[in-house]
This record gives structure tokens, C-alpha cells and sequence, in this order.
């Protein structure tokens, strides 16, 4: 693996070390890359300044309005529901939503015996086990 620039393997490196040196002023949280702290402060401060062309819609992130823009472009019959014929942007949205048709809840607690539509929501109700922070924990 090469990096184009010696930041980025920094960043890369505290992929592995788990250094977070750039920590919020506001809050005990922390993180590996300056960007995401600059992301986060937006959270405390309300500032939201990617706004949508098309609704009166903004965002805290690019890659969040990015996502938005879909929805006015997007052809939703590709994910329709086959149940109620509702559709939606994306195909992971669907399959969450056809759980609530057939009572699925694909995401097990390991720890109990509850179960979530959302692999988000587990991982959410894991806290309430382990006590670690939600940012801790894989994928989140």
C-alpha cells in the first residue's frame, strides 16, 4: 500500500494504533482525522453549510448532501416494495422496510435475547451491556 502523501498515512497508521489526537473543546469525544473533528464541532454549533439547490434542505456534510441530492434524481421503482408499493433510494432501505412486513429482526443481541430491524439499533442497545461509546464500537 503507498500513500501520495505522508498525512495520509498518518491517518493511516492511527487506523491500526487507534490514536485520535484531535478532540473536541465541547465534548470528550475524539478522532483520528482533523476533517472529522471539523465535522463534529458543526454538531455543537448548529452550522450546517452544505445547502441542497433544490430544497430548502442542509447539511452538516458534504458526503450528506451528496447523499440527498439522489433523492431528487434517483428512480425509486428499482426499490419498490413488492408488500405496499412503497419505494425507496437505496436497496438497504428497502430490506429494512420489507422486515417490517414479514416481523424479521436479522440483528441479535449476543447478550440477550433481543432482536433490531437495524444492525444501528443493535449497536445502539449493545451500550446498554458493555458501556462503551457507540463511536467505539466496529463499523459505527
Amino acid at each position: 500500500m503507498s500513500f501520495a502523501q505522508k498525512s495520509e498515512l498518518q491517518v493511516h497508521i492511527r487506523s491500526h494504533t487507534g490514536e485520535r489526537p484531535f478532540k473536541c473543546s465541547q465534548c470528550p469525544k475524539s478522532f483520528a482525522r482533523a476533517a472529522c473533528l471539523r465535522a463534529h464541532i458543526r454538531l455543537h454549533t448548529g452550522e450546517r453549510p452544505y445547502q441542497c439547490s433544490h430544497c430548502p434542505k442542509s447539511f452538516i456534510q458534504k458526503s450528506n448532501l451528496d447523499t440527498h441530492l439522489r433523492t431528487h434524481t434517483v428512480d425509486r421503482s428499482d426499490h419498490q416494495c413488492s408488500y405496499c408499493s412503497k419505494s425507496f433510494m437505496k436497496s438497504s432501505d428497502l430490506q429494512a422496510h420489507i422486515c417490517i412486513h414479514t416481523g424479521e429482526h436479522p440483528y441479535k443481541c449476543s447478550f440477550c435475547s433481543k432482536a433490531f430491524i437495524h444492525n444501528s439499533s443493535l449497536k445502539r442497545h449493545t451500550l446498554s451491556h458493555t458501556g462503551q461509546e457507540l463511536s467505539s464500537l466496529p463499523d459505527a
